[in-house]
């Protein structure tokens, strides 16, 4: 189960030490201490995941910067590239000059630190305001050092399908959409209700499986699984505790669908009922898109976003852009990943992929608060304002050192379980089972 893209191990940990040592070249083309030009070209590799909407920007770049080739490659989902990056790493060669990480891995990324180019070497202080504080103080080593440039911020809303929210004598209006959930006193409570009040109608599930809604769930928490001073409190956790109540009595009305993450059926399950509502960051919503066209839907198939979430504001996601130490070539590399997380670059990612932007000066501009393809999918709602008002209120959470274990490994398996019948309090304490023999820290 992989929660992220948008998730450190025994041998990651083994392995850092090495990394720090070994700095193996991943890249082609004259050394940095060159600039790169027509006479001294420079390859640089890029790797990213899931949709963040940064391909057709490569060839501008190079079009701007003669020299300059970019060779990109996008791995499918934030797990899989979270074991990549992990493999590569702890091999001390084979990482990107450019390599994209994700907010679920900062806990193992920060206690590698040293194996990423500080920034503030190549002008981070210059342009540190361009983005909301919070994200630059999440790319901010214990030691000062800038290891990365803010991509995208996820600040989360609801996805809801207007036709059958319709069949079920639920109002369609996002508006009313988002006062039927309580406006913004909206609980989880109030979700679930309505969620039964929809399979009562219907006699279909509320939404799609329970993983993302648990996600969700422990994002909006102050703490998550780790306190702000990097305790793990999973156990005798009473706010998780009661939360996972509130899921599992979800799951045992019938209103998880019991998809399969990533997946869903090759998006047909988003265009033949099986659910009707689905957590929704704004990276997501191309995410969405990009299900429904695969399973043969278009606009037409009735998906909407709400500008309300369940239990108020909360983050998942987001990704930053960082210079690992093992490229030859950090000062065009960091020039690049300042180029391609800068206002402009950010709003036309908004425009391909719906990440909503970390840099405030493309959070107001009207690429990202007008209508675009992205906003005509959903019914023409207006995408860029309603992430820019689930947003506010939002506080990073501190992810520890393991949290993407916990979330992958430990209630992976459990949020499945209940999907498939186990009661509640069952799959917690096998949870609390799998999170002792794991012997995380």
């Amino acid at each position: 189960m992989k929660f992220s893209r948008h998730t450190r191990t025994a041998a990651a940990v083994a392995g850092a030490a090495a990394f720090a040592l070994l700095a193996a070249g991943c890249s082609t083309g004259a050394s940095s201490a060159e600039p790169a030009s027509s006479d001294n070209p420079v390859t640089l590799t890029v790797t990213t995941f899931g949709t963040m909407g940064l391909g057709d920007l490569y060839k501008q770049y190079e079009s701007d910067h003669p020299g300059i080739t970019i060779e990109a490659t996008n791995i499918d989902t934030g797990g899989n590239a979270l074991t990549d990056w992990k493999t590569k790493q702890a091999a001390g060669s084979g990482l990107a000059d450019v390599q994209a990480v994700e907010e679920g891995w900062l806990g193992q990324v920060m206690a590698v630190s040293d194996a990423f180019t500080d920034l503030g070497q190549y002008g981070a202080a210059d342009i540190k305001d361009r983005w909301v504080s919070w994200k630059m103080d999440q790319a901010t080593d214990p030691e000062g050092r800038v290891i990365g440039y803010g991509t995208d911020i996820g600040p989360v809303g609801l996805c809801y399908n207007k036709d059958l929210f319709k069949e079920a004598g639920l109002p369609t209006d996002r508006a009313e959409v988002a006062s039927l959930l309580g406006g913004d006193n909206s609980t989880w409570a109030d979700y679930f209700e309505t969620g039964k009040k929809y399979k009562e109608a219907t006699g279909n599930a509320w939404y799609d499986q329970s993983g993302f809604v648990w996600n969700s769930m422990v994002n909006q928490l102050p703490e998550g699984y780790y306190q702000a001073d990097g305790t793990l409190d999973v156990e005798g956790n009473a706010a998780l505790a009661e939360r996972w109540g509130e899921l599992a009595g979800g799951a045992a009305a019938g209103l998880s669908a019991g998809q399969t993450q990533w997946d869903w059926g090759k998006g047909k399950a988003f265009v033949d009922g099986s659910f009707a509502t689905f957590v929704c960051p704004g990276w997501m919503l191309g995410v969405v898109q990009g299900q429904v066209e695969a399973a043969g839907g278009n606009a037409d198939s009735g998906w909407d976003f709400a500008d309300v979430f369940p239990g108020g504001a909360t983050n998942w996601g987001g990704t930053f852009l960082t210079v690992p130490t093992q490229s030859k070539h950090p000062a065009e590399a960091a020039e690049l990943a300042a180029w391609l997380t800068d206002a402009k670059a950010q709003v036309a990612a908004f425009q391909a992929a719906g990440t909503f932007p970390s840099v405030t000066a493309a959070q107001g501009d009207p690429g990202v608060s007008g209508s675009n393809a992205l906003s005509k999918f959903f019914n023409d709602a207006p995408v860029g304002e309603i992430l820019a008002s689930r947003a506010e209120g939002v506080k990073a959470q501190y992810k520890g050192p393991n949290d993407s274990v916990i979330q992958e490994q430990v209630f992976g398996p459990a949020t499945i379980a209940l999907d498939k019948g186990t009661d509640g309090t069952t799959a917690w304490n096998d949870a609390l089972a799998t999170l002792k023999n794991l012997d995380l820290k």
